[in-house]
């Protein structure tokens, strides 16, 4: 008997496989981060995919990132910007930031895409004394943070600003309220916050696939 990994993973390839499709930048930036021994936490194909097609139906023209890793997400959104579009994308690790650059790179994206490299916190910090404008803003750094950085993107939202958590599932621990795990706490207090903020309308789906039992919340800015 097929065990329930096996079975999501095989459902993800075949979803892919006929959806996504064969992509060599993309199947090359994987390489590369693996190379590098980054971590294997990217999005999945089909995970990209839908940040693309979100992206595309926002009609997105500049997006905010917070997480870069190796760009696989990062070049599934800038894909989705026009010519003069914008991403800033931040990243901890200079390691992580530099493949991510050298991916970028070798996808065409370099004038589209601001990799900056430290805390996140710390960028944010600067960015802010900008007062940008996001129209979408994707969440996957380090999950303890995860309310910090929504009021960060909600400073730099619009009316109409679509804003993309990852990993706000946790395997299903986030329902513990008992949990002492930093990510898990951190996720909650997102929640919280989202339920609590009257500029806020949201829903979060929980997904499953070859990356394993997690989901993610939608969150649209309407004031």
């Amino acid at each position: 008997m097929i065990d329930v990994q096996t079975k999501w993973s095989k459902v993800d390839d075949y979803i892919s496989n006929l959806l996504v499709q064969s992509d060599q930048v993309l199947e090359e930036t994987l390489k590369a981060n693996e190379e590098a021994d980054l971590p294997a936490i990217d999005v999945s194909p089909s995970q990209g995919k839908l940040l693309h097609l979100l992206a595309k139906i926002q009609g997105a023209q500049r997006i905010l990132e917070i997480g870069t890793l190796g760009g696989y997400s990062t070049i599934w959104l800038a894909r989705a910007l026009p010519q003069d579009g914008q991403l800033v994308s931040l990243e901890l690790d200079p390691i992580h930031a530099k493949v991510a650059q050298a991916n970028i790179d070798r996808a065409g994206l370099t004038s589209r895409v601001d990799i900056q490299v430290g805390e996140a916190l710390d960028s944010l910090a600067t960015l802010a004394e900008e007062s940008p404008v996001f129209d979408m803003v994707f969440i996957d750094a380090d999950k303890p943070n995860n309310p910090n950085y929504l009021q960060y993107a909600l400073k730099f939202s619009r009316p109409g600003t679509l804003i993309v958590c990852d990993n706000v599932v946790r395997e299903g621990e986030v329902v513990d309220e008992n949990s002492e795990d930093p990510g898990v706490k951190g996720t909650r207090e997102l929640f919280d916050m989202i339920a609590k903020e009257p500029r806020l309308t949201s829903t979060a789906i929980q997904t499953v696939g070859g990356k394993g039992y997690d989901g993610f919340a939608v969150i649209l800015v309407t004031e």
